[in-house]
């Protein structure tokens, strides 16, 4: 498969190539009213919350600010779909169903407020998603569902049947599939450059390159340990979503680490194909994501010139090198598009996404420190929603309860964070996939 790369192949996000995480160089201040350990799209839309509340506050990255999710995802920005579509009522009631529904919808317009107030150009659009189905099964599951999305988003939402399915993609692939307008594109490595600007701007102190080893209560504050020395801090919040537990065990905030599973997800670039010809293939240039169990998810680039295809090429625990994982995503997308047999890839990259067990996000606060968390691969906006809240409720300033702070956040029994059974989830998953579609 070697033949696949094109010349100057990357293993790099191809979003750097205009907007790479910037080197910055800021020394570490020995105390700070509010830490923020995270410097991704949750800790700094939080620290804007806290700065424009008039509080002093410091970010903390282990990388750059910016550097591993938040500028390496798809760029696919939903209004809580996921959350919108789940069988909640069963679980918590129809009243707290509800409470949990409208906030995860609520992320989107909250983002979409936050980029025009902080004038951020990050080629945005409002362009929807469609969901096509895996089989025929699937297909009925979204018919029960669309209503629920379209009532909880606020914006249309309707199903496609199969024989009309190339007005939203250029494939036979599926079996039809649901629209839903509640969805956005944008350019994720321009959110991270544009929200790390409103942080700077509205004062906040930015500090990358230090990772937080351990956050201890001392007196009526903390102290957080770092490889670069102490920080005394008023209060904290813990934002690291899909990397809370750090490289070799440990981390910021273990008893949230347990909490999460960090699963890697790879995404390819082709060559330029074309603004025609990539038109044929997303027919509205909306965003795409599968019913299936483990999913594939794709787009045109901003630019209209390539496609973007994304999924979970591994299921390994440590990773799965970029160049190893782009045979298998190119093979999933001629799958779906035969004619990009030829098209090469430029670049390959891969990030963590964070999981709950419960499938839900969450902020809270365990032990006096606050964390915002589990975005289920869905971060764009929820991250930064979830950001904002944690904010708001370390602040003291929220007005009204907050559906995604649940008393409850399930954990496994003696696990660490380190997801040493994803091999055998993702097989029984890609078994499943097949069966379904071999029985349909």
């Amino acid at each position: 498969m070697s033949g696949i790369f094109a010349p100057g192949f990357r293993t790099a996000p191809y979003w750097w190539d205009a907007a790479e995480p910037a080197a910055r160089d800021t020394a570490l201040p020995g105390e700070t009213p509010i830490a923020i350990v995270g410097g991704g799209y949750a800790g700094l839309s939080a620290a804007l919350t806290l700065r424009r509340l008039g509080h002093g506050v410091l970010v903390l990255d282990a990388d750059r600010i910016g550097w591993n999710a938040s500028s390496r995802n798809g760029g696919m920005v939903s209004g809580g779909l996921k959350v919108a579509a789940g069988p909640l009522a069963e679980r918590f009631g129809a009243e707290q169903a509800g409470a949990i529904v409208s906030a995860a919808a609520a992320s989107f317009p909250f983002i979409e407020d936050l980029l025009a107030r902080e004038a951020i150009d990050c080629d945005y659009v409002r362009c929807g998603r469609f969901v096509p189905a895996w089989t025929p099964a699937h297909y009925r599951a979204l018919e029960h569902k669309v209503q629920s999305v379209a009532d909880a988003t606020g914006l249309p939402a309707w199903m496609l049947p199969r024989a009309r399915q190339r007005e939203e993609l250029g494939s036979d692939h599926y079996h039809g599939g649901m629209v839903a307008g509640a969805t956005g594109s944008l350019h994720p490595g321009k959110y991270a450059r544009g929200l790390t600007e409103a942080a700077l701007r509205a004062a906040a102190t930015l500090v990358q390159g230090v990772r937080v080893r351990g956050i201890a209560r001392t007196g009526s504050g903390f102290t957080l340990q770092t490889d670069k020395g102490t920080v005394r801090a008023g209060a904290v919040l813990v934002a690291t979503n899909g990397y809370a537990r750090a490289p070799g065990g440990g981390g910021a905030m273990p008893w949230l680490a347990k909490r999460l599973v960090p699963v890697a997800s790879y995404i390819i670039a082709t060559e330029p194909l074309g603004r025609e010809r990539v038109r044929k293939l997303f027919p509205n240039a909306r965003m795409i994501a599968d019913t299936k169990r483990v999913l594939n998810y794709f787009r045109p680039s901003p630019d209209g010139e390539r496609v973007l295809w994304g999924g979970r090429a591994s299921f390994a625990p440590v990773g799965t090198a970029p160049e190893q994982a782009a045979p298998v995503l190119h093979r999933a997308m001629t799958e779906v598009f035969p004619e990009l047999r030829d098209a090469k890839i430029t670049h390959a990259w891969t990030g963590n996404v964070a999981f709950t067990l419960d499938g839900l996000p969450h902020i809270g606060v365990q032990d006096g420190v606050h964390f915002a968390a589990g975005c289920q691969g869905s971060g764009v906006a929820m991250a930064s929603w979830l950001g904002h809240q944690a904010a708001l409720k370390l602040a003291g300033a929220a007005n009204a309860p907050f559906g995604l702070d649940l008393q409850r956040f399930p954990g496994l029994p003696f696990y660490d964070g380190r997801p040493w059974f994803l091999p055998l989830v993702g097989s029984w998953l890609r078994l499943r996939d097949r069966i379904d579609r071999a029985a349909a």
